[in-house]
């Protein structure tokens, strides 16, 4: 009797000084492009002291610009997340003509171009149009004001939920939910004892790429704020604003605020994906 011999084949199959090639060039990009630019931002925030930079952050323009996006984040995300869900449940749990034209929808914000998302809603809500200008004449202006800002922030950070769920959801199928609903579950617990805690990972993981892109965006905010100093100005506006008044110590401590809020947005989804990926393997 012949004895079967079983040959392990590598699952990279590069020699290793092809592989330290590999990593080497990696890790030097990620040097270049990434870690650089960050210590650079970092260092030129604190050219000139810790004092001067915390001094920067206190004027009444930083702050301002602080609270305008942390609110702006505040009302996006939220309201995102709940879009998002429901756009995933209808795409994953329904069949109808015309479905994968709507998903495709979904990744439009990906194509367009930001500044010309500013400045479609500029045309639907801005003075001159009949919507706007109504809007304006009963005190309730869009553009240069927070609803503009919002509006704004919500276009270009709405496919980052759906496109997290929709895969899982996919992935869960329909078998749990129909089950609940022959045992007599309404559809709310259906949803909040079923569906929520397969899908909660994936939905921590899109809240989070959310906050961090309405926090930075720039183009469209750019083009419906108006750029108004202590009032529609966010902080990537504010930071360009101060950047070419020569403000270089207020640019860089606002710029090393934003990425250290961007740096704990990943900091949080790093411990998150570790902590699924314990539970997941416990």
């Amino acid at each position: 009797m012949s004895e079967l011999t079983l040959v392990r084949h590598p699952a990279v199959t590069e020699a290793p000084p092809a592989r330290r090639v590999l990593i080497g060039l990696a890790f030097a990009t990620l040097a270049l492009f990434v870690f650089a630019p960050l210590a650079v931002v970092f260092a030129e925030a604190l050219a000139k002291g810790a004092g001067a930079a915390l001094q920067s952050l206190a004027s009444p323009d930083a702050r301002a610009a602080i609270r305008l996006t942390l609110t702006v984040a505040a009302i996006a995300v939220p309201v995102n997340a709940a879009f998002g869900i429901a756009a995933a449940w209808f795409l994953t749990k329904f069949d109808f003509p015309g479905k994968a034209f709507l998903i495709t929808l979904i990744d439009l914000p990906f194509s367009v171009s930001p500044v010309v998302a500013g400045l479609c809603l500029v045309l639907l809500f801005g003075a001159n149009a009949t919507l706007g200008g109504w809007l304006v004449a009963s005190g309730h202006p869009v553009i240069f004001a927070l609803p503009g800002i919002v509006l704004a922030t919500l276009f270009v950070t709405f496919p980052f939920v759906a496109r997290e769920l929709i895969p899982v959801m996919v992935e869960q199928g329909r078998a749990e939910e129909e089950a609940a609903l022959t045992l007599g579950a309404g559809g709310w617990r259906v949803f909040r004892t079923v569906t929520l805690p397969n899908i909660r990972w994936a939905l921590l993981y899109g809240v989070l790429l959310a906050n961090a892109r309405a926090m930075g965006e720039f183009g469209a905010v750019a083009v419906v704020s108006g750029k108004i100093r202590g009032q529609t100005a966010t902080m990537p506006i504010t930071i360009e604003m101060m950047y070419n008044e020569y403000l270089s110590v207020s640019a860089f401590s606002l710029a090393a605020c934003l990425s250290a809020l961007a740096l704990l947005t990943l900091l949080v989804k790093t411990l998150l994906e570790r902590l699924h990926a314990r539970r997941t393997q416990g």
